[in-house]
C-alpha cells in the first residue's frame, strides 16, 4: 500500500497535469540538497523514496575502482579492497552506498529549502507540459473564459493553462466581461524566460473561417469551398467562396434564408461588416466581385507575373472602391493577392492624353521621309514653318491653302500622300496614324484606344497607298499643264512637284 506522502504526490501531479515521477525526483532532489548543506559535504549524494513507507532515505555513493592509483577523488572513488571490507559483493565499476541520517536532523531551514527546490521542479515540470499541448494546436478555435483583465491584455482560462489577448489581436467593437465565455483562436505558443506563454486571438481570418464552418453546413460538409479571406477586425471581412456542386449557390448558402446564416456570424463578432464574394479563377473576373459595392469599368492586367491590375471606376465610384481610408480595395487586394492600382475614368483619360501628346511630341519625322511629297513642295512647306510629318498631319485644309502657292488639288495630293505613308507603318502605328492622318483632314482631335470598339472603322476611313492612286495624280498633273500651256498660264506647284515625282 502507498504511504501517504506518495499519495500527496500522486494527487499533485493530477491536478498539475504532470508525471508523478517528475514530483517525486523533485522531492529526492530537494532532499539532496538539504541533505548536503547540513553535512556540508562535496560528495555525490542521491536520495530514494520508498513508495510502501514514505520514507526517503539519502546515501552517499561512491565509484569502486581497481588499484590507489585510479583513485583521483577520495569523495567520489575508493578502492576495491577498501570496498569489499565494508561489501563484499562488490566489483570494479560498482558503487558503494553509505547511508546518511536525514531523520530528526534537518531542521527548519533545510525543510524550506527542500520546499523551495520542489515548487521550482513542479513549476518547470507544469511548463513543459503546457508547451507540448498547446504548440500543436496553434491556428485552433477553443472556448475561453474571460479570468481578469491587466491592463490592456485580457487573460483567459482555457483548460489547463492562462492564455493571454493583447490589445492587438482584439477587436476595437469588443470588450469582455469577468466570467464571461467566448471563442477564441490559439495565435502562438511563445516559450518565455517566465515559462511558456499562450496567446489567443480574436482579430486573426481562422476565426472567421470556424464560424462559418460552424454555421454553414455546405461548408462543413465540402460542398462550399473558403477559397480566401481578408480582415480587418472590428471593420470589415470580405470572404472569397466556391460550390463544387453547379445545383448549389455558393453566397446563397452562406448568407442563408433572410441572411439568418451571416447575421448569426455577425452577431459574434459583435456587428463587423462581412461581405461574401463568388471566387474566380480569372483574376480580372474576381478583382470585379472583390471591389463591390463599387461598379467597376474596366480592370486591366498590367503584370500578370507581378500581379499587378489596373482598374477605371465611374467618378462617381471612386470613393466607394477606395472605402474608407482605402479599406475596400486593401482588402481586395489581400483577397486576390494582386496589386491593385484604381483610377477614375476622367484620371485615365487624362493619363492616355499625356501618352499620346508625349507621343507626338517626341515623335519628328522629317517631310523628306514621305515618298509623296516633291522637292518644290517640302522647300514650301519648310519656308513655311512645317518640317515635320506630325506638324503637317495636324494641318487643316485651310491651314495648307493658306501657304503661298499651294491650292485646293495640292491640298489633295498632300493628304493622300500622308495617309500613304502612315498605311505603310506597322499595324499599331497604323492606327494612330489614321486617326492623325483623319485629324489633318477633317481638322478635329480624335484619341482611339487599340482595344476599343470601332478601331476597324478608323483603320477602314484610311485610303490605302496604292499604285492606282498615283496613276490618277499624275493623270491629274498632266491635265493641269495642259491647261495651261493653252492659256498662257503658270501651272499649279502640284504639277511642278508631280512631274518631278514622276521623274
Amino acid at each position: 500500500m502507498a504511504s501517504e506522502l506518495y499519495n500527496t504526490i500522486d494527487a499533485l501531479s493530477r491536478e498539475k497535469g504532470i508525471d508523478p515521477q517528475i514530483v517525486v525526483s523533485a522531492v529526492e532532489d530537494a532532499i539532496v540538497m538539504a541533505t548536503r548543506k547540513y553535512y556540508k559535504t562535496q560528495e555525490n549524494l542521491r536520495a530514494e523514496l520508498d513508495k510502501e513507507t514514505g520514507k526517503i532515505n539519502a546515501f552517499a555513493v561512491k565509484t569502486v575502482v581497481e588499484t590507489p592509483e585510479q583513485v583521483e577523488d577520495p569523495l567520489l572513488q575508493i578502492t576495491l579492497e577498501d570496498a569489499r571490507k565494508l561489501d563484499p559483493n562488490l566489483e570494479v565499476g560498482g558503487e558503494l552506498r553509505t547511508p546518511k541520517v536525514t531523520e530528526g536532523i534537518l531542521g527548519r531551514i533545510a525543510a524550506q529549502l527542500a520546499k523551495q527546490v520542489i515548487f521550482q521542479k513542479v513549476r518547470e515540470a507544469e511548463r513543459d507540459t503546457v508547451y507540448n499541448e498547446y504548440i500543436g494546436r496553434v491556428n485552433e478555435v477553443v472556448n475561453a473564459t474571460v479570468k481578469r483583465v491587466e491592463g490592456p491584455d485580457v487573460i483567459f482560462d482555457i483548460g489547463k493553462a492562462e492564455a493571454r489577448m493583447p490589445r492587438k489581436e482584439q477587436s476595437r467593437l469588443e470588450s469582455f466581461a469577468i466570467g464571461e465565455r467566448v471563442r477564441v483562436v490559439i495565435a502562438r505558443v511563445e516559450k518565455a524566460s517566465k515559462g511558456p506563454g499562450v496567446v489567443v486571438s480574436r482579430a486573426v481570418p481562422d476565426l472567421v473561417q470556424h464560424l462559418f464552418q460552424t454555421e454553414v453546413p455546405e461548408i462543413y460538409d465540402g460542398t462550399v469551398v473558403i477559397r480566401a479571406i481578408a480582415r480587418e477586425a472590428g471593420e470589415r471581412t470580405k470572404i472569397a467562396v466556391m460550390s463544387k456542386d453547379k445545383d448549389v449557390d455558393a453566397v446563397g448558402a452562406c448568407v442563408g434564408m433572410k441572411g439568418m446564416r451571416v447575421q448569426s456570424i455577425i452577431r459574434e463578432l459583435h456587428g463587423e461588416k462581412i461581405d461574401i464574394i463568388e471566387y474566380h479563377e480569372d483574376a480580372v473576373t474576381f478583382a470585379e466581385k472583390a471591389l463591390q459595392p463599387a461598379k467597376v469599368s474596366k480592370v486591366t492586367v498590367v503584370d500578370s507575373g507581378g500581379k499587378h491590375l489596373e482598374v477605371v471606376v465611374d467618378d462617381s465610384q471612386l470613393s466607394l472602391a477606395i472605402g474608407k481610408k482605402g479599406q475596400n480595395v486593401r482588402l481586395a487586394a489581400k483577397l486576390l493577392g494582386w496589386k491593385i492600382d484604381i483610377k477614375s475614368e476622367e484620371e485615365k483619360r487624362q493619363e492616355v492624353e499625356q501618352q499620346m501628346s508625349a507621343m507626338v511630341t517626341q515623335t519628328a519625322t522629317p517631310l523628306e521621309s514621305v515618298p509623296g511629297l516633291g522637292e518644290g513642295l517640302v522647300e514650301k512647306l519648310n519656308a513655311a514653318g512645317v518640317s515635320t510629318v506630325e506638324a503637317l498631319a495636324d494641318m487643316t485644309p485651310e491651314q495648307l491653302e493658306a501657304i503661298e502657292g499651294i491650292g485646293p488639288k495640292t491640298v489633295e495630293k498632300i493628304s493622300l500622300a500622308v495617309n500613304n505613308y502612315f498605311a505603310s507603318l506597322e499595324q499599331g502605328a497604323a492606327v494612330e496614324g489614321a486617326v492623325e492622318g483623319e485629324v489633318a483632314v477633317e481638322g478635329e482631335a480624335a484619341v482611339a484606344e487599340p482595344s476599343e470598339p470601332g478601331t476597324e472603322d478608323i483603320t477602314a476611313e484610311v485610303p490605302a497607298a496604292t499604285e492606282e492612286g498615283t496613276v490618277e495624280a499624275d493623270a491629274l498633273a498632266g491635265e493641269n499643264e495642259r491647261q495651261a500651256e493653252a492659256s498662257g498660264e503658270q501651272p499649279e506647284l502640284e504639277a511642278e512637284s508631280t512631274s518631278e515625282t514622276r521623274e
